[in-house]
């Protein structure tokens, strides 16, 4: 089989897939006459799916291709396959079906850590009281009001795409639409229609604050999700003709990739210093943010990120969701509404084992965009996770032979 025919075929297999589990497809911005295809098919059958997807990976062995392409290829179709069998009723133990899913291994984080990160911001936080009642007193002090999150989307929005065009260009008549939507299991979602156009939408339920808010935009739109879109579409589909990139799949290793390099978007373009720089674009809104101490507290909490994952193998391991909520509670200092919603998102039959996405992504591109070597910048470094096939076996690969 022809690179071409074996890339139709993978799109093919990903729109069935879509049509077993609506929203499995992220994103498609490819042939519709593909989607009219799949759509005058018969119901899809999930072995069938899987036996498909391994049909597919033995081709992609013998195939003529480039090698980042046959190993992003090569991941895609794992997963496709694990993925096809556990709805065909497959019984898998959660860790290998995240392994299969997005080629990493989910770890529980150790509590020493977590009581050190404590400690570090019981030193940071002024007032008395517990340490979850010091946080929420000084996150209760920059909410952003319901009615100027719309606002205060744009304006943040509007700075960050300044610095992403200076940085890493953006095609021409690249633009994001802002929707406020309300009892989502997500905080934001980004929807890319291709053309370089995406919609985002923005959880209100949630309770957005000034502190929060720069993460994340530029985890959706500059220079997350959407930036890294738009410049696939326009080098590895348009440019290369990989239309295999004409498609994103849920529950696959470059979702690992692509959360990763968005939750690090904030570090990438602005880095240190991105609270005042904050605070000066919320000072116009007439909202309060001290740009500071948002930064320093954001810093410790990053130690706490392994927490979600501990409660991701804590629910799918049997445990109780009461155990799950507390332990969420405990050590991310987390109200109990806001544990709950994260729980949920966790139980969602698509989302299930998401959260691992976050949490390894965000360890494995930090790491490699700080262990790079002294001749490759920061922005070099980031640039190609927008731009390149790569999978997590790729990143690891190159962080063996930097050592």
């Amino acid at each position: 089989m022809d690179s071409e025919a074996l890339a139709a075929e993978y799109v093919l297999l990903g729109l069935r897939f879509d049509r077993l589990v609506r929203g499995f497809a992220d994103s498609y911005t490819g042939d519709p006459a593909l989607q009219r295809e799949v759509a005058a098919e018969p119901p899809p059958d999930p072995a069938r799916l899987a036996a498909d997807a391994n049909r597919l990976r033995a081709d992609v062995v013998t195939a003529d291709l480039a090698e980042p392409r046959r190993r992003f290829l090569a991941a895609q179709l794992t997963a496709l396959e694990c993925s096809g069998r556990k709805l065909a009723g497959a019984e898998l133990p959660f860790a290998a079906e995240v392994e299969a899913c997005f080629q990493v291994t989910p770890t529980t984080g150790d509590p020493d850590e977590y009581r050190k990160a404590h400690r570090e911001l019981g030193a940071l936080l002024p007032g008395r009281g517990s340490l979850a009642e010091r946080l929420r007193a000084v996150r209760r002090r920059d909410p952003v009001p319901a009615d100027r999150l719309g606002v205060a989307v744009e304006a943040v929005s509007s700075a960050l795409r300044d610095r992403v065009r200076a940085r890493f260009e953006l095609p021409v008549g690249e633009t994001v639409e802002y929707r406020i939507v309300s009892d989502k299991p997500w905080v934001g979602f980004n929807h890319y229609a291709g053309g370089f156009r995406s919609k985002v939408a923005i959880n209100a339920d949630i309770g957005h604050r000034a502190s929060t808010l720069p993460q994340l935009v530029a985890h959706e739109a500059y220079p997350g999700h959407h930036t890294e879109h738009c410049r696939k579409e326009a080098g590895l589909v348009l440019r290369d003709g990989q239309v295999e990139h004409t498609i994103f799949l849920i529950n696959t290793p470059q979702c690992v990739l692509a959360e990763g390099l968005a939750d690090l978007g904030l570090h990438a373009v602005v880095g240190p210093g991105w609270g005042p720089w904050a605070a000066e674009i919320f000072a116009d809104l007439g909202i309060r943010l001290d740009g500071e101490l948002a930064e320093r507290i954001d810093a410790v909490l990053l130690d706490l990120l392994p927490v979600r994952q501990d409660a991701l193998l804590m629910l799918h391991g049997g445990a109780d969701e009461a155990d799950v909520v507390a332990h969420l509670q405990r050590w991310l200092l987390m109200p109990e509404q806001r544990a709950r919603h994260l729980v949920r998102f966790m139980r969602d039959p698509l989302w299930r084992a998401y959260t691992t996405t976050y949490v390894e992504g965000y360890r494995l591109l930090r790491r490699w965009l700080d262990e790079r070597p002294v001749s490759t910048s920061r922005i070099d470094r980031y640039r190609r996770l927008l731009d390149e096939p790569l999978v997590p076996e790729s990143v690891r690969a190159e962080l063996v032979t930097q050592v």
